[in-house]
């Protein structure tokens, strides 16, 4: 794996939006059953006051029982942003608010994922190729 990058206009240089395949959920309980079933299939999971939250893809968050009225796609940016790299989430953000898109930032150890409305999806790496072109 490269090296992470840092500088603002070099992370979103080097970033590309790759959409990934599958739709996922925002789902969040304080079941700690349900919780045991969400682990397996979650992608993310982040403890929150009011519970457990996790991303899960559609259909194993509608068998337990999760509303599935949002579906997000995920872009995930391929540049490997240093974890203390600045001004990549704020750009991608801004990129997207502009276009009236919303966004939910989800940081990783490589990289930063994106999840965005289902029917924004392609509107969203529009914008976000946009903004990388417009850096360089």
């Amino acid at each position: 794996m490269s090296e992470p990058v840092k500088e603002t206009r070099a992370m979103i240089a080097a970033m590309a939006a790759e959409l990934q395949p599958g739709l996922f959920l925002f789902c969040s309980t304080d079941d700690p059953v349900l919780a045991a079933h969400c682990l397996r299939p979650a992608i993310a999971m982040m403890a929150e006051a009011e519970g457990l939250s996790f991303i899960l893809p559609v259909g194993e968050a509608s068998v337990l029982g999760f509303d599935d009225r949002m579906p997000m796609r995920q872009i995930t940016l391929t540049v490997h942003s240093a974890l203390d790299g600045v001004g990549l989430t704020a750009a991608v953000a801004r990129a997207l608010a502009d276009r009236g898109i919303a966004c939910n930032m989800v940081a990783g150890f490589h990289h930063d994922h994106v999840f965005v409305p289902e029917d924004r999806a392609g509107d969203a790496v529009e914008a976000l190729g946009e903004l990388q072109q417009d850096s360089g």
